[in-house]
């Protein structure tokens, strides 16, 4: 253990992640591939004190229910692969040239034929409402005042019509392909009829994801009712209040045809089991793609050999992805395989680098390397239980102007003027 001024260097272990509170004591954060504690427990409490992805997810500890804070917190196994989705980055470093007049910053990016004007948008992400009783409805909302796209879970809790009709910004629906082909048929028309932009089929989740932590803290969805969590809650009263006297808790677009996960409480890991389909192939994929009739992205792809089988099969864009690390513990980072994807495939399809994002320099970094846009779950879901529609609007302003200061610093003044020349791997 070393000293330095105001803070003591710590090594974290999961367990200690999934046991230690921050409703009281030391608080502790990340600052490069160092855990620290900070002496002041009441730095985080305020939305306003949150200047980056770690501040948010401190104030999202605080404001959960362990269960459910470590159902956005954690991942599979060992947990190696989702720190790995952030500290590849941290092997690559930036060239920046100067002398460069850069008075005004284009940020914007075209992916799928939708304009946004950041680089990164939010993925989608399933059970938002356990997060914040407003979920879905504040991310859209965020999204739409940054001019970035927003992505809905299959496994959301606000209906894709309500989404349709709330906003206008570009709109990703992310499909799982269930079982039950009478199921998968309608998700796929009312995204029609919703006038979402973009589908998104998530291919790495024929079977579900070890999540030890989600073991650990009897996680499930709906919350299982036992004395555990109901400690847990009667010690969170305002998540508590809002999720039991507020509107009902449902998967919005699965409740008519399934019961687990909204009235029957399930894990994740067994909903993805028992629910999707294990033969999924690319004969599929193809079909998926041909009934869709517009953009449509393959979100989970990791290799070369299947960025190049998405081409074939007519994809507009891949999300180079491992689930946030939910999946396959010990997979490549997404950054790790941006370049070698990007020399394959680069000039056929919309590659976007999902996961580990949470720095502007992040983005700059995948941009470089040939993504043509970024997407994350966590650096808004953290914010979503932190604050609402205020909290997902802090992360995205943190996100916007640290990519506005660093391509500045960078001597950039457009996106597209980033390559491969400004990195340098360690």
């Amino acid at each position: 253990m070393t000293m330095a001024t105001g803070f003591v260097a710590l090594n974290a272990s999961k367990q200690h992640q999934l046991n230690k509170s921050f409703d009281s004591g030391p608080i502790t954060t990340i600052i490069g591939r160092q855990t620290i504690e900070y002496e002041h427990p009441t730095m985080f409490r305020r939305l306003k004190d949150c200047h980056n992805v770690e501040d948010l997810r401190l104030l999202a500890k605080q404001r959960l229910p362990g269960p459910i804070f470590h159902y956005i917190d954690g991942a599979a196994d060992d947990e190696i692969t989702y720190q790995r989705n952030t500290s590849a980055f941290d092997d690559c470093d930036l060239v920046p040239n100067v002398l460069a007049g850069v008075e005004e910053v284009d940020m914007s990016v075209t992916v799928m034929g939708q304009r946004l004007d950041l680089p990164i948008f939010c993925s989608p992400t399933a059970l938002q409402r356990l997060f914040h009783h407003d979920g879905e409805r504040a991310v859209a909302r965020a999204a739409e005042k940054f001019g970035t796209m927003f992505g809905i879970s299959a496994l959301g809790t606000v209906s894709l019509a309500e989404i349709g009709e709330m906003i206008s910004t570009p709109k990703m629906f992310q499909f799982y392909f269930h079982k039950d082909r009478a199921l998968n048929d309608a998700m796929v028309q009312r995204a029609q009829a919703a006038g979402f932009n973009t589908l998104a089929l998530t291919v790495d989740t024929i079977t579900g994801g070890n999540r030890e932590r989600d073991l650990y803290t009897g996680f499930t969805s709906p919350p299982r009712l036992t004395l555990k969590s109901l400690f847990s809650f009667a010690t969170h009263p305002s998540w508590a209040m809002n999720y039991f006297f507020r509107e009902a808790f449902e998967l919005a677009e699965l409740k008519d045809f399934v019961q687990q996960g909204s009235n029957v409480a399930v894990s994740i890991g067994d909903y993805f089991a028992e629910m999707l389909d294990p033969t999924m192939n690319w004969s599929d994929a193809e079909a998926l793609r041909a009934q869709w009739g517009g953009p449509f992205c393959l979100k989970g792809i990791m290799s070369v050999a299947d960025a190049r089988k998405a081409v074939d099969i007519g994809a507009d864009a891949i999300m180079v992805s491992n689930h946030g690390g939910r999946q396959l513990d010990g997979s490549r980072s997404p950054f790790d395989q941006i370049s070698e994807i990007a020399d394959a495939v680069g000039d056929d399809i919309d590659i976007i680098l999902d996961g580990g994002v949470r720095r502007g320099t992040h983005v700059l970094k995948a941009i470089a390397a040939g993504a043509k846009a970024c997407s994350g779950g966590r650096m808004y879901l953290y914010s979503l239980a932190a604050g609402g529609q205020p909290g997902v609007e802090r992360a995205l302003q943190n996100l916007k102007t640290e990519i506005e200061r660093d391509m500045r610093l960078l001597g950039v003044s457009n996106i597209s003027q980033l390559n491969r020349e400004m990195l340098r791997h360690r």
